[in-house]
């Protein structure tokens, strides 16, 4: 294992519990009061379940290294939306009360990176890879 592979891997499973956390965090607030500022952003109440769950599995789908090109790839539509919707009004560093769209910027670069990447390193897409392989796991996609 290259020392690539093994920082790739790092950085899936803190993205992925990035994400998970964000999703728990939302279903502990309730997806119908997140929908209620899902609507006052000018966008529908019912995406905020569509996200939630995204964030919630997505995120532990991505720690565990499976579905991972499709799984970013979601996460930087999501990443893309926030800083629209939600952030760049706020300024990339945001106001005294509210958060600036910085940190949703390097998601978006890190899920971008797995998008086009995949998932290298420890994961079930290479476990899955390997088997497809005839035992033998690809050096480059």
């Amino acid at each position: 294992m290259t020392k690539n592979r093994i920082a790739s891997t790092i950085l899936r499973v803190v993205l992925g519990l990035t994400f998970m956390l964000h999703g728990w965090q939302k279903m502990q607030m309730g997806l119908g009061n997140v929908g209620g500022y899902f609507n006052s952003l000018g966008l529908p109440s019912w995406l905020a379940y569509v996200v939630g769950n995204l964030e919630l599995f997505g995120g532990l789908l991505l720690i565990v290294g499976l579905l991972t090109r499709y799984i970013s790839m979601a996460f930087s539509a999501l990443m893309l939306g926030a800083i629209i919707f939600a952030k760049s009004s706020n300024g990339f560093f945001g106001t005294e009360s509210l958060p600036g769209y910085e940190i949703d910027l390097v998601l978006l670069a890190i899920t971008a990176f797995f998008a086009i990447s995949g998932s290298v390193g420890f994961s079930l897409d290479a476990l899955f890879k390997r088997d497809l392989n005839g035992g033998e796991s690809r050096k480059s996609d």
